[in-house]
């Protein structure tokens, strides 16, 4: 997806009208390591920019996924109970973590294309 925008937290955007698929980034999923478990909130919470979304734990630590925009989760990746891994196999692809009906198209305007994220990386 052309269209994918990341926060500097490392999470990322998949903008299909409305609709936003959140997950993380490879670069994330990769300083995680092996991913044991996920909590995911329910569908129909609403969501805040910046708040934390989800808890990721992996066999290194326990890390918080903030949400880059707000609105309505209106699905989440039921595979990830099982098969938590996935996000380390596929973070942008099978590996999504929650759709959201956004409130504020305009609050992806500040999110980063891959380039910028890309060079921001090199930053760190």
């Amino acid at each position: 997806m052309s269209d994918r925008r990341y926060s500097k937290d490392h999470e990322y955007v998949a903008l299909e009208g409305d609709i936003a698929t959140l997950g993380i980034s490879d670069y994330a999923q990769s300083q995680l390591g092996d991913i044991v478990f996920i909590e995911l909130p329910d569908v129909g919470k609403k969501v805040v920019k910046g708040k934390e979304i989800a808890v990721i734990e992996s066999v290194k630590a326990a890390s918080e996924v903030y949400s880059p925009v707000g609105g309505e989760v209106v699905e989440v990746n039921s595979q990830l109970g099982e098969t938590p891994a996935l996000v380390n196999d596929d973070p942008l692809g099978r590996g999504w973590l929650v759709k959201v009906r956004i409130s504020d198209p305009g609050e992806c305007a500040s999110l980063m294309d891959a380039a910028a994220y890309s060079s921001f990386l090199k930053t760190l």
